[in-house]
């Protein structure tokens, strides 16, 4: 047992060096949210990546939490092409779950495994401006443009609080509403707001956390997984249909940090314990590594 301890940790001290003072994005969503051990050890692991030197943010979703909070409220989900419709109710039940409760749990949990965090949305310091988002759709052969309500696409993002609070040695923790010129709110995927962030800031890595193994050939089917993936072949697995549903807004984001400067994207599994060390701090990794 100690001689396989020994074994990763000889396989960590590269990866530290390389990553040292570096930015990580880590998009938190996923039913692995509602299991209290796994956000914990997945807590810890970020506070970890923070005391070896790099600079972790967090982008959280929220979606199985909003889903139940609106079941409450008497409210069905609706989805349009992976990307949750929102009406003003919904928008109301979002930001409730998402800032009110969700982001001011991580920040405690955080705080108390011995960091430094400062809970954010995206109206913070102007970090995320929005507009309307609408999305086009094939219906019966026929492509039109659907209204997903309160629902934003991101115009700008200012990393200048991140990265002043990066500086100062906390962690920013991120809920992803988004500001519109007029000052109203807008729900954004959080999967768009992680990518856009890891873009801008030039992040090395941004590990997508989610509760799949990363992107299947065959749904369901963990031994189809697709280790590695180049941008340029994403639009035929979406023409095949093996990516759709919630993975879209995924590997979207993958795509747009890497267009914009990160190095390496990933999708990996955040109910396997310590999935994010052993992404970031391992030879063999897990989950699906996207690459330009």
């Amino acid at each position: 047992m100690s001689g396989e301890i020994g074994e990763v940790l000889a396989q960590a001290l590269p990866y530290i060096q390389r990553f040292h003072g570096e930015y990580v994005v880590i998009k938190y969503g996923g039913h692995a949210m509602l299991d209290e051990t796994a956000r914990l050890w997945t807590v810890r692991d970020t506070v970890l990546l923070r005391y070896v030197g790099m600079k972790p943010v967090v982008v959280h979703g929220g979606g199985p939490e909003i889903t139940r909070a609106m079941r409450k409220f008497g409210k069905e989900p609706k989805f349009v092409a992976g990307l949750r419709y929102t009406d003003e109710e919904t928008l109301d039940i979002i930001k409730m779950v998402l800032v009110g409760k969700i982001n001011t749990e991580l920040v405690s949990l955080f705080n108390v495994s011995g960091a430094k965090a400062a809970g954010l949305s995206g109206k913070d310091g102007g970090l995320i401006m929005a507009r309307r988002k609408g999305v086009r759709v094939v219906d019966e052969g026929e492509e039109r443009e659907v209204d997903l309500g309160y629902v934003g696409e991101i115009e700008s993002i200012n990393p200048e609080l991140v990265e002043i609070l990066c500086e100062h040695g906390y962690i920013p923790v991120i809920s992803p509403v988004g500001l519109t010129e007029d000052g109203a709110s807008l729900n954004i995927n959080a999967d768009t707001v992680a990518g856009e962030i890891a873009g801008v800031l030039k992040a090395r890595k941004l590990v997508i956390l989610t509760d799949v193994p990363g992107v299947l050939r065959r749904l369901g089917d963990e031994s189809s997984l697709i280790r590695e993936l180049r941008i340029t072949q994403i639009k035929d697995l979406v023409r095949r249909g093996v990516v759709k549903g919630s993975m879209l807004p995924k590997l979207e984001a993958c795509k747009r940090a890497l267009l914009s400067g990160t190095e390496r994207a990933h999708i990996i599994d955040g109910r396997v314990k310590h999935a994010l060390l052993v992404e970031l701090f391992t030879d063999s990794g897990m989950g699906t590594m996207v690459t330009r």
